[in-house]
């Protein structure tokens, strides 16, 4: 009896397991395109970055404030670049991209006047601007 068990189970088993067919996927057609396009390898979208000066000229909680003193920095010097950082609770206004402690410090003293808190912060910089002669 225990046999005749045994050899119905097998039978069953091999019957359910031996079946086949044919399966068909269907999707979208994006979906290679996508899968494409994010197995590609980019190159991050960074710029070089150098040991350098900026001057921190202001700091705020309220990035309206930060806002309006970024205007008066672009407006008064359209050449430097400006950055606001955020680390919570505040943002910070740092300006330039100074190679040396001598050139923030040159233009430190230009915005003293606006700006007394200001001062100078070594940090990493992007490459300067570099500008043409215009006599040549």
């Amino acid at each position: 009896m225990k046999n005749l068990i045994c050899i119905l189970i097998l039978m069953a088993s091999s019957s359910i397991f031996g079946q086949k067919g044919n399966i068909e996927v269907i999707k979208d057609g994006r979906i290679n395109a996508l899968v494409e396009k994010q197995s590609k390898v980019t190159p991050p979208d960074i710029k070089p970055q150098i040991d350098g000066f900026r001057v921190q000229i202001y700091f705020d909680s309220e990035k309206t404030v930060i806002n309006d003193a970024r205007s008066r920095v672009i407006a008064r010097f359209p050449k430097t670049d400006t950055y606001i950082a955020y680390n919570a609770p505040n943002f910070f206004l740092k300006a330039g991209d100074f190679r040396t402690r001598l050139e923030a410090e040159k233009y430190k003293a230009e915005i003293e006047a606006d700006f007394p808190t200001s001062f100078i912060v070594a940090e990493k910089i992007y490459l300067p601007r570099l500008e043409k002669d215009e006599d040549q």
